[in-house]
């Protein structure tokens, strides 16, 4: 039985959340938490240009709000403003030394050069009990990149390792869960209807894959085409996947939700997917989602939108793992639990890969490709002209320059889609040498290395 208040909810979110906003901005020009509410707002429905009015207007009326100026970093940043985002993240750990949101955004937008007081009181800052893991999470990553910008790796991976250790015990990784939620990927690529009858619009364009393997590089590329525009990382056909599903377990995507996929009405909840993206979208005939884990639900997504495109990224499995072992994914989703151990970062990749074969062969390869990154640094143009292709579009030559690109990014890879198509990225695993052994091992035994 369809969750119908909970699709409404999903459905005009984004509608409401900027009406909210720019009743809230105008309505209350001087009180700081009505321009923080909009600001927040209006970033989490894509208008980052109307966020920037709000949190600078914050940081006028309180200057020593350090909260408002990391708020204002993070909307610069996103917005390729990176002196101005360095300079207030400068101002956020001058205002607040413990804050560690603020360290990590700072050390992560700039090259840092190994000071010795900085070190100091952030390994003093990383001490204590932590209850949620959050503050040695950010804290134990600062330390890691202050320590790999000045070459030193052996500790830098030893920091990223007392890092996670809080989290990892509050979030443990469950091998054996996660092969069971693979499985029933699986089987529901199978037990989907034949002739469902979905949406027939042909304005997405899905994005996915595992997070840091290419997707935001994808995304630019793409939204670089006049005819396309960026929604970012969305969440909604996931979370309108469930109301319409009968599953009423807490989690958003498990086994018991995708093995009722087949009962849903695919046509609605096309129709109410392509409804919950507005305003973002509507202004272009076609838009780009880019959530890396929509590959989960790619045989849903192309019942409900079977004019939809899927483009999925791969890349080697070190790299992958590397860089999401890196990296900070600040929500608590179990989806994620994978990056606290080099080894579970790796049996995910395993049960990616797994999937992704199944997808290749499964869906029709006029609607679902599968995307090397490798490829695609290597030989920009072709692999671009032949994306456009695969998505219906003409050939446009900004496609090619889509570090040009000026609309709002906010992902890990804002500074690196910002630059010119660049190949350092690829193979950088080899220089981590034995430190990615318990990586090794895992990729080994599944033939993938």
């Amino acid at each position: 039985m369809t969750d119908e208040r909970g699709v409404l909810e999903i459905v005009q979110r984004f509608q409401r959340t900027r009406l909210l906003a720019t009743r809230a901005a105008l309505e209350n020009p001087n009180d700081i938490r009505a321009l923080f509410g909009a600001g927040v707002g209006f970033r989490l429905s894509g208008d980052y240009a109307g966020a920037l009015v709000q949190f600078q207007r914050a940081t006028t009326l309180q200057p020593t709000n350090h909260f408002a100026w990391f708020e204002l970093g993070t909307v610069l940043e996103a917005l390729g403003m990176f002196a101005e985002a360095t300079a207030a993240f400068r101002r956020v750990v001058q205002l607040s030394p413990t804050y560690h949101k603020g360290w990590y955004a700072l050390v992560q937008i700039e090259k840092q050069t190994g000071e010795w007081k900085i070190i100091r009181d952030l390994e003093a800052l990383f001490q204590g009990r932590d209850d949620d893991g959050w503050r040695t999470l950010h804290v134990g990553h600062t330390l890691a990149k202050l320590y790999e910008d000045t070459g030193d790796a052996e500790r830098s991976f030893a920091w990223l390792g007392k890092a996670k250790l809080r989290r990892r015990e509050l979030h443990p990784y469950l091998p054996s869960e996660r092969e069971r939620v693979s499985e029933a990927v699986l089987r529901s690529l199978h037990s989907l209807p034949e002739d469902a009858q979905g949406f027939a619009s042909g304005e997405p364009i899905f994005v996915c894959g595992m997070p840091r393997t290419g997707t935001t590089l994808v995304e630019r590329i793409v939204s670089s085409h006049p005819d396309v525009a960026s929604a970012g990382e969305l969440s909604n056909f996931f979370q309108l996947f469930k109301k319409f599903s009968p599953s009423r377990s807490n989690a958003i995507l498990d086994e018991q939700t995708l093995s009722s996929g087949a009962l849903v009405d695919f046509e609605r909840l096309g129709r109410c997917y392509i409804e919950s993206t507005r305003p973002l979208t509507g202004r272009t005939p076609r838009f780009i989602d880019k959530a890396p884990s929509n590959y989960m639900i790619a045989g849903t997504i192309l019942k409900a939108l079977p004019n939809a495109r899927i483009i999925c990224l791969r890349r080697h499995p070190l790299d992958t793992v590397l860089s999401n072992y890196k990296q900070i994914f600040p929500i608590d989703d179990r989806y994620y639990d994978y990056v606290y151990d080099l080894g579970s970062a790796a049996h995910q990749f395993q049960q990616f890969d797994a999937i992704l074969k199944h997808l290749r062969t499964s869906l029709p390869p006029e609607q679902f490709l599968q995307l090397n990154y490798d490829d695609l640094v290597a030989n920009q143009e072709e692999q671009t002209r032949a994306l456009l292709s695969f998505c219906g579009l003409p050939w446009d030559a900004r496609c090619l320059e889509f570090q040009k690109n000026a609309s709002g990014v906010s992902t890990p890879s804002a500074q690196q889609v910002r630059q010119a198509m660049y190949t350092s990225s690829t193979g950088r695993w080899k220089k981590y040498g034995a430190l990615l052994d318990p990586a090794k091992t895992v990729l080994e035994q599944a033939r993938l290395i």
